[in-house]
């Protein structure tokens, strides 16, 4: 059974379609992309069906990333499929701590700046919709700075599952 993450943010277009890229390329680059499957959700279904923003996939292409998406909202029922729930800022995670049907449920719940040890107090990744594109190049440096920490943490989980 795959180990599965699921990155929120609030309409599933900016921050977590570009965690959910970033860190398909990073589980791909380890090994283990038939081991982990990604994707991601908003808290909100404004934007369902619809693709990334148009800042967002310009970013991530100028990485070198992929960019295809089409936004979902994300459903409590999804929660039992889950192991990693990782929400893009405190707003997130306290909306899905409250989603949660269970207080195992509940711990899954993380923010993805928890994985950044150079973070500091601020584990939130700003929404860079109303702004312009360097709002979302800054999110794309939060994100692959977290991204190796939140890598060593699935691969831990994944090494005590085979032990």
């Amino acid at each position: 059974m795959s180990y599965r993450v699921c990155f929120v943010c609030t309409g599933n277009i900016c921050r977590s379609p570009m965690a959910e890229s970033v860190f398909r390329t990073r589980i791909e680059e380890a090994g283990l992309d038939g081991l982990v499957e990604v994707d991601s959700a908003g808290t909100d279904g404004w934007h369902e069906g619809d693709g990334a923003d148009s800042r967002t996939v310009a970013v991530l292409e100028a990485a070198g990333y992929e960019s295809g998406h089409a936004a979902r909202q994300f459903h409590v029922s999804w929660f039992s499929d889950l192991d990693l729930v990782i929400a893009l800022d405190s707003g997130h995670l306290k909306a899905l701590r409250r989603l949660a049907p269970t207080p195992e449920d509940a711990t899954k719940v993380r923010l993805l700046r928890s994985y950044d040890p150079d973070a500091g107090d601020d584990l939130d990744v700003p929404d860079p919709y109303y702004g312009p594109l360097d709002g979302f190049e800054e999110c794309l440096e939060m994100v692959e700075a977290a991204s190796p920490g939140l890598l060593a943490a699935v691969q831990q989980e994944l090494e005590g599952r085979a032990a």
